[in-house]
């Protein structure tokens, strides 16, 4: 396993690279980005003081033709004594190699290996049992779906799930029944082939008419393009089979946590309700669909978010950390 070298974003964030089995299309890596909380001053420790999080590891999975970016969201855990680690899962981000079809995979559990060796590298072990520390799975829209579907099949091992605008039921819920075998038949005869959508852009421009001057984020366009990447049939079948699995009830046996805007937009044409609205998915939808995950599910609705709860403008940004906040703080209280 490579070492730890200085991450794209500075500061405190170092990544690692992760060998993964090859594919079709060649030698496959993901990459772990951590940054860890800094060591307890003198008065701290002469108080005997305890921060709220020491002793727990955060794992963030990043959506759909994204990547991780966003150094607020590590600091929120690292100054409450959290170890965060983000994951660009393969053929993402700083995974993508030359050669390799953008984010694609035909079937999700085959981000199993990228999770697994992520955890390995946090020194947990490839199913976290190897640590006595507490893990807490976080999850944007794909990313959301994969880790929803990955904490279901392993029990025991996840001790919360937070997710931001997880990504749980298809833009069309009444057509998933029906497209379903279509989209199924394709993906076997012809995988790679490119599924028709329109996406203007607006998604990305609301986000730029909504930056936060002192929150800003600097975005990588070749990692994170304006204009979503290419769906392919058999990327396609694998989520909509995410979807299916959800739709049928999931069995978390931890805490979850939905964090979604209040209401969605249809990004047919720019407007500035774009602005104040998930534009990618139907968060009632969601909502409903977040009740399946698990026994325990709490889901947070945010006035004007965004899709990234964490991307949206100032008022609804601090709403969405502040309700993170207190979910956490009940949480790890509860916990001890």
């Amino acid at each position: 396993m490579a070492d730890w070298i200085p991450d794209v974003l500075g500061d405190e964030f170092e990544q690692r690279t992760l060998e993964l089995d090859d594919d079709t299309e060649g030698p496959v890596v993901a990459t772990l980005v951590r940054a860890l909380p800094a060591e307890a001053t003198w008065w701290q420790r002469l108080q005997g003081q305890r921060r709220a999080l020491e002793g727990v590891d955060v794992l963030y999975v990043h959506g759909w033709s994204d990547y991780f970016f966003q150094k607020r969201l590590a600091r929120f855990w690292t100054t409450r004594g959290a170890r965060f680690f983000a994951l660009d899962l393969r053929k993402y981000g700083r995974s993508l190699r030359d050669g390799q079809t953008p984010g694609y995979v035909a079937d999700l559990a085959t981000y199993d290996e990228d999770i697994e060796a992520a955890l390995d590298a946090m020194g947990r072990g490839t199913d976290a049992a190897a640590s006595g520390r507490r893990l807490v799975l976080f999850g944007h829209s794909t990313g959301g779906l994969i880790l929803s579907l990955w904490a279901s099949r392993h029990q025991g091992v996840v001790d919360a799930v937070i997710l931001n605008s997880p990504w749980l039921e298809f833009q069309i819920a009444p057509a998933r029944a029906a497209i379903a075998p279509m989209v199924e038949l394709q993906a076997r005869l012809r995988p790679l082939d490119v599924a028709p959508q329109v996406d203007l852009g607006f998604y990305t421009r609301a986000q730029q008419e909504v930056a936060d001057p002192d929150d800003p984020m600097e975005v990588n366009p070749l990692w994170r393009p304006v204009q979503t990447m290419a769906v392919h049939a058999g990327w396609l079948h694998a989520i909509l089979s995410g979807h299916k699995a959800v739709a049928a009830g999931l069995t978390i046996d931890a805490p979850v946590c939905t964090l979604l805007s209040a209401r969605s937009a249809n990004p047919t044409r720019w407007s500035e309700d774009l602005t104040f609205a998930d534009s990618v998915l139907v968060v009632d939808d969601i909502a409903r669909a977040a009740l399946r995950l698990g026994s325990s599910v709490t889901v947070e609705r945010i006035d004007g978010a965004l899709h990234d709860v964490f991307l949206s403008r100032h008022e609804a940004r601090e709403d969405a950390y502040r309700r993170l906040d207190r979910w956490v703080k009940g949480w790890a209280a509860a916990r001890r």
